[in-house]
């Protein structure tokens, strides 16, 4: 099977099909009308195999993650998923697997009515980079750079458990049962916040998803808009399952790890009843985990100083 009967055969027969997109798959190149008077945000990521993922990765799982980290990052914008890209490079046309593949793929698609309308295929190591393109409603999109002294930090769902995932996956962790399956599922089939990004629009004043860690986004976050913060550890959101091992592995894996694509955003205290509201309304955590304030990043433990070691991820460290 030629590169032209895959994606024949694997990507022009999908679920979506968006009435604000003229030409999709099947051309030199898509066409898509936005509404008038609104901005686009695009991002792209790429997931190469034994990296971003485990070799051993479910291609299902592989897939969902391939189209999820890019929500992760339109809903730290505050933006609405509308047109996707892929670039994919497979050592082999295995069928199998892409049936496996596009199932996780396209069912995320789909939940979040984001159209495939072009892309790739090439030979190679396995490595997936997609792009997606969301669209900015009238609230505005969200940025790294608004945060401002005296706002409070928020942080949704939970931290640590992909960390711990890859622990497990790893053989560097044994865990129980039952935690394993939650440990690996939160590794390989992350939830983007997007209906949360979107509620946040005109709310937050800065937002990052976290997906190196996060010492490393909130760094980054408190970098772009140039102030400091206070949080305080015992504040930070954890699972069950990962509050059973906390005393056996610490704190590195919530703090630093990465892979937990939840948001971290800021916002002024008067906006603390309608965040309470919104997690109400998603059924869905929002903690506060600290404040902004001048001069640098400062961590605590209740009332004692605490010192992070996992400083997050970064390839080419």
């Amino acid at each position: 099977m030629d590169e032209f009967a895959l994606i024949d055969r694997f990507f022009k027969g999908q679920g979506v099909s968006r009435k604000d997109v003229l030409l999709g798959i099947g051309d030199d190149a898509a066409v898509v009308r936005p509404a008038d008077g609104r901005d686009l945000v695009i991002t792209t990521d790429v997931l190469v195999n034994g990296v971003h993922f485990p070799e051993s990765t479910e291609p299902a799982a592989v897939g969902h993650k391939a189209l999820a980290v890019n929500l992760s990052d339109i809903a730290a914008m505050g933006a609405t998923p509308a047109w996707a890209t892929m670039g994919l490079t497979l050592a082999e046309t295995n069928e199998q697997w892409l049936e496996a593949f596009c199932t996780g793929f396209f069912a995320l698609a789909e939940a979040f009515d984001v159209q495939l309308v072009g892309g790739d295929v090439t030979r190679g190591p396995l490595t997936i980079g997609v792009q997606l393109i969301g669209i900015v409603g009238e609230a505005g999109c969200l940025t790294r750079s608004g945060a401002r002294e005296g706002d409070e930090i928020y942080v949704s769902g939970t931290l640590g458990d992909a960390g711990l995932g890859l622990q497990v996956d790893s053989g560097m962790l044994t865990v129980a049962e039952r935690d394993e399956a939650v440990f690996l599922d939160r590794l390989n089939r992350p939830l983007p916040r997007v209906e949360l990004g979107r509620a946040l629009a005109g709310h937050a004043t800065a937002a990052i998803d976290v997906s190196d860690g996060l010492v490393a986004d909130l760094g980054h976050l408190c970098e772009s808009s140039g102030v400091g913060a206070e949080v305080d550890v015992a504040r930070v959101p954890i699972s069950d399952s990962c509050r059973r091992y906390l005393a056996k592995v610490g704190w590195e894996p919530v703090l630093g790890f990465g892979d937990d694509y939840e948001l971290c955003f800021t916002a002024a205290p008067d906006q603390a009843s309608h965040i309470e509201g919104l997690s109400h309304e998603l059924g869905l955590g929002i903690v506060r985990i600290g404040r902004i304030e001048t001069g640098t990043i400062r961590w605590v433990h209740g009332d004692q100083p605490f010192s992070p070691h996992a400083q997050g991820y970064r390839h080419f460290r």
